[in-house]
């Protein structure tokens, strides 16, 4: 097995009730185990608990990113003026990049809106 790269493993602790609301649910969806717990932290809502401050991060992630193109806004720039490859990123730097990004974005975006309660008062809507 020393030539076979298996991806990496996700695993938690939960109590016998837990396990037995989990298992339920994975048998009324009809899906394996697998394919369940995959689209349950991909494609549930992200529920945040505690205060504006541990939005704080997310802002710090959002600035990196938001550095990250100014660099890249900057290589293409001096690309332009000089005519160099020297700089410019590689097409699957970039592709590696934009799915990064995404990944970052759609997670940001869904913390933002799990989190909304915190700005909104009492006066926000449920769904």
């Amino acid at each position: 097995m020393s030539n076979k790269h298996k991806h990496p493993t996700i695993s938690f602790r939960i109590s016998d009730a837990e396990r037995k609301q989990i298992e339920a649910r994975i048998l009324a969806s009809g899906m394996m185990k697998k394919d369940y717990f995959v689209r349950s932290c991909i494609y549930n809502r992200i529920c945040v608990v505690g205060k504006k401050e541990t939005i704080y991060p997310l802002v710090q992630t959002v600035n990196a990113l938001y550095l990250q193109l100014l660099e890249m806004q900057k290589a293409f720039a001096e690309y332009c003026e000089h005519q160099t490859l020297n700089n410019l990123p590689t097409s699957d730097e970039i592709q590696e990049l934009q799915t990064g990004y995404n990944n970052m974005l759609t997670a940001i975006i869904d913390l933002l809106y799990g989190a909304k309660y915190l700005w909104e008062g009492e006066h926000h809507e449920t769904k």
